[in-house]
């Protein structure tokens, strides 16, 4: 009989501590409900509407992919990258090509001796002093005196003689003469055969500085073919057509330059 009695106690108590526990568990859950129903009241509504930041999220990718950063496939994995626009680079390199061979022009150009006086028409002469070989223009001031006649006046006296002796040796035909511690070039007047043979320099000139102002066209544009399908056919259109204007307007200079020689040569 006091077996049944402890066991009836025993399975009370376990009665008793189980409800408790379960009340102490429904408190708790009847305190977390009403934090969140009191959270939830106090956020705004902006905050609950999540479809608005996918658009976000997909407008700020696309401006980022149109700057040329990377920018993932729909399956995640590749990246593809934009190369940068070489067009105005490479523009300004052939710009800078067909500058220069105009450049050279007109130096070669100045060379030629017409029946006018020209202080550059003596830059190109070598003149050996004290075993060293040195341009004249590093060694005197040429000065026009007037259409027929040259001043080589030198930077070292001492020079004078080596100065007169370049001068004669050149090809241009001319005899200076020492005047006190200055050169007189007299500038003669051409003959018909040598007008001919300068014209014919000009138009050899000519021809040579536009086929590297050509192959300055062809450079850009073989340099954008390379570049491949990153750079779209219609900006490669549009660059196409702004080379050949670049072109031109160097061809003309070039053309101008020469015709302007041929002047000076022909009617002295």
């Amino acid at each position: 009989m006091a077996l049944y009695l402890r066991r009836a106690i025993k399975l009370t108590n376990t009665i008793r501590t189980t409800t408790i526990i379960l009340r102490s568990s429904n408190t708790q859950t009847r305190n977390i409900s009403h934090f969140l129903l009191s959270h939830n009241q106090l956020t705004p509504r902006s905050q609950n509407l999540t479809p608005f930041c996918s658009f976000d999220f997909l407008r700020d990718s696309r401006r980022g992919f149109a700057k040329g950063k990377k920018s993932k496939d729909d399956s995640g994995g590749s990246t593809m990258e934009l190369a940068p626009d070489i067009g105005p680079s490479v523009k300004a390199s052939a710009a800078s090509q067909m500058d220069a061979a105009i450049v050279a022009l007109s130096r070669e150009l100045a060379k030629l001796r017409t029946g006018r006086a020209s202080a550059g028409m003596l830059d190109h002469i070598i003149v050996e002093t004290d075993g060293v070989k040195m341009q004249l223009n590093h060694l005197a001031v040429v000065s026009v005196i007037d259409s027929k006649t040259l001043s080589v006046n030198p930077y070292d006296p001492n020079t004078l003689k080596a100065l007169e002796s370049a001068i004669i040796s050149s090809p241009l035909g001319l005899n200076p003469k020492v005047d006190g511690q200055r050169l007189i070039a007299p500038i003669p007047p051409l003959t018909k055969e040598h007008m001919q043979a300068m014209c014919k320099v000009v138009a050899k000139s000519s021809e040579d500085v536009k086929q590297s102002i050509r192959r300055a066209r062809q450079k850009a544009l073989d340099t954008i073919k390379k570049a491949g399908s990153s750079f779209p056919k219609d900006e490669a259109k549009r660059f196409e057509k702004e080379i050949d204007e670049l072109t031109k307007k160097f061809v003309k200079s070039a053309d101008e330059l020469c015709k302007a020689k041929e002047k000076e040569i022909t009617q002295g």
